[in-house]
């Protein structure tokens, strides 16, 4: 496992057993719920998801099992505390790529992430209705689907802009009191030019930026 203070990078060759606990959609829920919210009790977890405490719970356990999450400093009663190890998993794609347990976990990751769109977008709309964001966040809002024509060498040149980019707005806003926690799921998904009568297939192709969830 290679890792720093706030990304966890899986390799698939090397963290079989943790790709195969992430492919459970409550663990990645749980996890993402802890990086968002901070620290939790598999109870309060077991509250905000509709799931049993005894659920929750085990599932906490699996994903710190696999060093995803850590026992906070301080307990609730007898009640364990859980925090996030890492604020982001990455990979690499081309190393996914090579096994089928890494190629069927980058795609219910991606679709995990598409579901986060939708769930997000619900929330920020039901705190803009009530009030909980102030009007200055309603000019910046938004989601854009542009489909530029770009080459491989420039969609990657276009990934470390984004990443070298928030890692400076982020470090910037951390002690901001006005800060708020953004969604921003970016995606770059290269599609194949449709086949012409007489063509051949150039077939897949691939990425090996490293992506995040």
């Amino acid at each position: 496992m290679d890792s720093d203070e706030h990304r966890r990078v899986l390799d698939p060759e090397r963290d079989t057993a943790a790709l195969k606990a992430l492919t459970h959609p409550l663990r990645i829920r749980l996890l993402g719920l802890l990086r968002v919210d901070g620290s939790a009790t598999a109870s309060e977890l077991a509250a905000r998801t509709g799931e049993s405490s005894a659920s929750t719970s085990y599932h906490l356990r699996v994903l710190a099992k696999y060093g995803f999450i850590g026992e906070a400093e301080h307990r609730d009663g007898r009640e364990r505390r859980w925090r996030a190890l890492h604020t982001v998993t990455s990979w690499s794609n081309a190393s996914m790529e090579s096994s089928d347990a890494g190629r069927a976990f980058v795609g219910l990751a991606r679709r995990r992430q598409v579901e986060h769109l939708a769930s997000s977008l619900a929330r920020h709309e039901a705190d803009m209705a009530a009030g909980r964001l102030g009007q200055e966040w309603v000019e910046p809002s938004g989601i854009s689907d542009l489909m530029p024509r770009l080459t491989a060498a420039s969609l990657t040149e276009l990934w470390e802009t984004i990443a070298g980019k928030l890692e400076e707005l982020t470090t910037r806003d951390a002690d901001d009191p006005h800060a708020e926690h953004v969604v921003l799921l970016t995606a770059g998904l290269p599609l194949a030019r449709p086949e012409r009568e007489g063509e051949e297939s150039t077939g897949p192709r691939g990425s090996d930026h490293e992506a995040s969830s």
